[in-house]
């Protein structure tokens, strides 16, 4: 005789998430707080350092979906994307691809990435670009490294090289972007910018400036410097790391 035949299941594996019943005040079962408890107590002791990706994902999820067992999504999320930097900054249309990625999760997961944006920009803004050299390539990984179509901005700087504006200036495909110089130059003007720095990335993780990248920045420092604007350099961000134009000669 199977003891556990009729035995009620805490879940319910139609959903596409793996669904807690509540008990009947409402609650989940307490083995399920004790798990969301044990991580909360895990994070505040060691921080993010001391937690794989899925479990910090976890953490994230629990404010959107407050009685589910969330560990199959967060574990789905990761498979799908990759890492945690990648399921925070993946489009919206191919979050909700995931089963049990919806709306609630989504807008969980912009809120984020954009504190995550927040945080960076906040340590390079109205700062002297040459003392904190690696902020800013930090910021611009984290804005850019991780998305899957290629992203021109432009940082503006000031007389003391301090940075006074960080702009997007074009979305394209996952190989090209369009980027027109009088744009770039006009810009600089509105903005009493004495120089910038170019930064696109390349979702293909291939390090090589394209053709039509050396092109396209010797079109723009040259329309500068007839304004007497410098270019700084021009930097390709790649997901674990940069190639600067100016370190390869061509700036």
């Amino acid at each position: 005789m199977n003891h556990f035949a009729e035995a009620p299941s805490l879940f319910n594996d139609h959903d596409d998430v793996q669904r807690v019943v509540p008990l009947p005040n409402g609650r989940a079962p307490s083995y399920l707080a004790d798990h969301r408890k044990r991580l909360r107590e895990r994070f505040n002791a060691g921080g993010a350092a001391a937690m794989p990706d899925y479990e910090l994902l976890e953490l994230v999820l629990f404010r959107a979906i407050p009685r589910q067992d969330v560990k199959p999504l967060a574990r789905a999320l990761i498979d799908t994307f990759g890492d945690f930097n990648r399921v925070l900054s993946a489009p919206t249309t191919q979050l909700t691809k995931v089963k049990g990625c919806g709306p609630a999760v989504v807008t969980e997961l912009k809120i984020i990435e954009a504190a995550a944006h927040r945080l960076a920009r906040a340590k390079v803004m109205q700062r002297h670009v040459t003392s904190s050299w690696d902020s800013v390539l930090d910021y611009c990984h984290t804005v850019m490294a991780h998305r899957d179509t290629e992203q021109f901005r432009i940082l503006f700087l000031d007389t003391k090289n301090a940075l006074i504006a960080d702009e997007e200036q074009g979305k394209g495909t996952v190989d090209h972007v369009p980027v027109y110089p009088r744009e770039v130059v006009k810009r600089a003007l509105e903005l009493n910018a004495t120089s910038v720095i170019l930064v696109h990335n390349h979702p293909s993780g291939d390090p090589t400036p394209s053709e039509a990248d050396i092109n396209m920045t010797r079109q723009i420092n040259d329309a500068a410097q007839a304004l007497s604007i410098t270019v700084h350099d021009h930097i390709i961000i790649r997901k674990s790391r940069e190639t600067s134009f100016r370190a390869l000669g061509l700036l």
